[in-house]
């Protein structure tokens, strides 16, 4: 049944969308490469060998974006910079002016049309320059992400009022270093993720202390990072064994990044003691999971402003009992996940639609953060499909996840303060190339000039931004 109601006067509404997967432009005006570029140009690498070399055109097409944004109500914009755009080496002695004017076209156009940006600092495709001299796994890039990050407040943060440091921190060092699907493409599932995440709570807290030292005073925006999360459901709710595996999936999900900054500086508990355990009876001489200093911890801790996440969908969790061989942070959670085959299915693997995760999640954020505030920086559905100008499917979704949305806030009271649809337009879906479309807007890779269509999903989702809502029907009150 639908919940009817209204946001707060406040809440902010808005669209996402990321630089690889729509500027294009890839060596345009002195941009260097990034880790995705070269990636994508060995063939066989991504499906239909496609590339983000052209994707949306969006580099070339900085007034049609904004008048679509606008057409849409926004309030806010949520996009990300290209590190090598803006360095081309990844170091601030390689400035590219044509990068920096880029952006700087982009966000005043934005501000001049009451749009609020949201800028992520690292949405993956770190400049191939820093990925030679070792990439995430050398701390080297603590200092280099610091000094990308101070050029880019003090470049654009008179006008942005919100930052985001790294964009799915747990994909950058599961799907980049563990699995290795992802650039820079290293299979190290037992140690390299856990390596690549302590440099990026070290690098996520340095760039949030440079703001807060030299910037927030004068600037006065917001700072957080934004974790990918799935909700669990325990198998059996009675069991207290699911209870257990469940809250350790999310732990080991989420709490790797959120506990320190959100709680104590530190990983969680249970992430500490199954790691050591099973490092142990591996016979290795320390745990895997490497360990902060009482300096660092306190220097992590509460380094975000607020709550942000994507999400897109839930899993079954139950307790397994997993090899200790090859060592993996999969095994190390002890945990089995499935999915319920009556949920809907979508064109990412995996991606299902199950709207009532959504408000069970919001709940767990507020119980177990302390009810920060939160937004939804990520969340839609991809569909596999030449043409879905008519995607009533995605107006489900929508409709369904937004009224969970809506409940975890009138009913719950979970501090909502925002919500973003994953994309703005159809784009690059990594692995996926071109196939799956998450956009409000349909883009023809086809065609030369990339034209933009509205699909039935922006006119709704317009509706929702101009309703701040979903109000009740005229008709039933």
């Amino acid at each position: 049944t639908y919940f009817y109601g209204t946001f707060p006067e406040d809440f902010t509404w808005g669209v996402s969308s990321s630089a690889y997967q729509i500027e294009g432009g890839w060596d345009a005006d002195g941009k260097g490469p990034s880790i995705w570029d070269n990636f994508t140009h060995v063939p066989g690498n991504i499906k239909n060998n496609d590339t983000g070399d052209i994707a949306c055109d969006s580099y070339n097409k900085v007034e049609e974006d904004i008048y679509l944004l606008r057409a849409l109500g926004v309030k806010n914009y949520r996009f990300s910079l290209s590190w090598s755009r803006i360095f081309p080496s990844g170091r601030n002695n390689s400035i590219n002016s044509h990068g920096v004017d880029y952006y700087n076209r982009l966000i005043d156009g934005l501000v001049a049309n009451n749009i609020t940006p949201i800028v992520t600092l690292y949405h993956w495709d770190l400049p191939q320059a820093l990925q030679d001299i070792g990439g995430w796994e050398s701390s080297m890039l603590i200092d280099l992400f610091d000094s990308f990050a101070d050029f880019c407040f003090q470049t654009f943060g008179d006008r942005v009022k919100f930052w985001i440091t790294f964009n799915e921190p747990q994909v950058i060092a599961w799907v980049g270093y563990g699995t290795g699907e992802f650039p820079p493409n290293v299979n190290d599932p037992g140690s390299a993720p856990y390596r690549v995440a302590h440099i990026l709570l070290k690098a996520h807290a340095r760039v949030y202390h440079t703001y807060d030292d030299k910037y927030r005073a004068s600037q006065r925006g917001v700072i957080a990072l934004c974790p990918n999360i799935d909700w669990a459901e325990p198998k059996t709710p009675s069991d207290p064994r699911d209870i257990e595996a469940a809250d350790r999936y999310l732990q080991f999900l989420v709490g790797w990044f959120t506990h320190p900054i959100f709680k104590n500086g530190d990983y969680p508990e249970v992430m500490k003691w199954k790691v050591g355990n099973r490092s142990e009876l591996q016979n290795l001489p320390s745990s895997r999971l490497p360990v902060f200093t009482a300096e660092e911890r306190e220097y992590i801790r509460g380094t975000a402003d607020v709550f942000c996440f994507n999400t897109y969908t839930s899993k079954i969790v139950t307790h397994a009992t997993t090899r200790l061989k090859p060592f993996s942070y999969e095994y190390d959670q002890e945990v089995l996940t499935k999915v319920d085959s009556s949920w809907p299915s979508s064109a990412i693997t995996g991606h299902r639609a199950v709207a009532w995760g959504l408000r069970r999640l919001l709940n767990w954020i507020k119980e177990e953060y302390g009810n920060p505030p939160i937004y939804i920086i990520e969340n839609g559905v991809g569909i596999k499909t030449k043409s879905d100008i008519d995607d009533s499917t995605r107006i489900f979704y929508y409709k369904t996840y937004i009224d969970e949305a809506l409940k975890a806030y009138k009913l719950d009271g979970v501090n909502l303060k925002g919500y973003n649809a994953w994309s703005f337009m159809d784009n690059f879906e990594w692995l996926n190339g071109y196939d799956p479309r998450f956009g409000l807007h349909q883009v023809d890779f086809d065609n030369p000039n990339r034209p933009r269509t509205p699909k039935s999903s922006a006119v709704y989702y317009a509706e929702i931004i101009r309703n701040n809502g979903i109000p009740l029907p005229k008709e039933d009150e």
